[in-house]
């Protein structure tokens, strides 16, 4: 453009110059070839110039149109990394917020739980202390039988499921319906009534004395080393009738016969016996003997207190059997020894007790009943 410009001012100064006033030579007229020539020069120049300006322009424009389309790509990677970044900010807060909710929501269930838990606790303190300022205020003078009785009954029980004792069992039963009776209260004759009915059946029951048993069994088992062994048994020998010699002369050679054998028989005799004869049992054989007698006593000594009955009969009749066996049947004290072996094996140590005490549940639904009746008339008279 500055180019143009400067041609344009050229033309302008040379039109107006004016013409110099030396004298120049004068030239032949030009032709009308040359003249044409001459100005399409200065158009040439020109198209060329405004061809090289458009060129620098389009090329400027290019350059921006590439400069800017490459600011738009990285401007286009930057929002596409931001809008990235939000989205895993996004997630990032959620995922924050669901643990915080969470978190909040299990505090506040914890909160809630031991809530729950301390109210239930203070209920039943106000439970419990409302039963004491009953237990206190609405206590009757006599309400101390009817708990009294009912520890006694409680005892009973123990006595007689644990311990199987049945003679303190019922000497306890006994003893807390004289508590019963005491009240003289037309509302517990039923109790009475399950009284009598428990004490009834524990009388009914027979009597085991294990300690006798037991002090029985100790005593033969101290017998056992003083009974004495039986000796070799031996098969029986036949009966063989006596000959005697006869009056008659005839017979002398029989006689004679017979006076020889009968004379022999004072020195040397022989007897003939059917059968295998039963030896001694040696010394160590002895002693093992009477250690198994008195194993099987111990045995039965133990099932006595553990009411163990099928043991205690088997012990005894095997110790029975060894001794049948073993130790001699002819001495008095073996013979003792074994009667009270088979009188003793017919004792019952093992009895069938009841299940349970009809009374034990009646009265404590009964002190239940009172203790309830008592609450809600102190809670009424509060209330008004």
């Amino acid at each position: 453009m500055t180019d143009d410009k400067k041609l344009d001012n050229d033309n302008q100064v040379s039109k107006s110059e004016p013409v110099a006033t030396s004298p120049k030579p004068k030239k032949a007229p030009a032709s009308k070839n040359e003249k044409s020539n001459k100005n399409a020069q200065p158009n040439k120049q020109a198209k060329r110039i405004a061809i090289a300006a458009v060129i620098i322009s389009l090329i400027t424009t290019g350059g921006g149109f590439f400069y800017i389309n490459q600011q738009n790509q990285a401007l286009q990677q930057q929002l596409s990394s931001v809008s990235s970044q939000l989205v895993t900010a996004q997630k990032t807060i959620n995922n924050q917020l669901q643990e915080t909710q969470q978190a909040s929501s299990k505090a506040a269930d914890e909160a809630v739980n031991r809530t729950e838990v301390l109210m239930a606790q203070q209920q039943k303190s106000i439970e419990s202390l409302q039963l004491a300022i009953s237990d206190v205020k609405g206590r009757r003078p006599n309400d101390w039988l009817l708990a009294e009785a009912d520890y006694l009954v409680k005892l009973a029980g123990r006595k007689l499921f644990l311990e199987h004792d049945l003679v303190t069992a019922t000497k306890l039963m006994e003893a807390a319906d004289q508590r019963i009776a005491t009240l003289n209260d037309p509302s517990l004759v039923p109790l009475r009534q399950a009284m009598a009915n428990d004490i009834t059946k524990l009388r009914g029951l027979p009597l085991v004395d294990k300690d006798g048993i037991a002090l029985q069994l100790i005593a033969l088992q101290e017998q056992v080393d003083t009974l004495p062994l039986a000796n070799a048994i031996l098969p029986e020998t036949p009966d063989t009738a006596e000959k005697h010699v006869s009056k008659d002369i005839q017979d002398w050679k029989s006689n004679l016969s017979t006076s020889l054998t009968n004379f022999a028989e004072h020195f040397i005799t022989f007897r003939v016996r059917d059968g295998s004869a039963v030896p001694l049992l040696s010394p160590q054989q002895h002693f093992y003997l009477r250690e198994n007698i008195k194993a099987k006593l111990e045995t039965a000594i133990k099932a006595t207190y553990s009411e163990q009955e099928a043991i205690y009969q088997k012990s005894l009749n095997v110790a029975l059997e060894w001794s049948q066996t073993y130790l001699d049947q002819d001495a008095k004290s073996v013979t003792e020894f074994d009667n009270s072996l088979a009188t003793l094996s017919k004792a019952k140590v093992d009895l069938a007790f009841p299940a349970k005490l009809e009374t034990s549940q009646l009265i404590a639904d009964i002190i239940r009943e009172r203790l309830r009746r008592e609450v809600t008339t102190i809670a009424t008279e509060e209330n008004k």
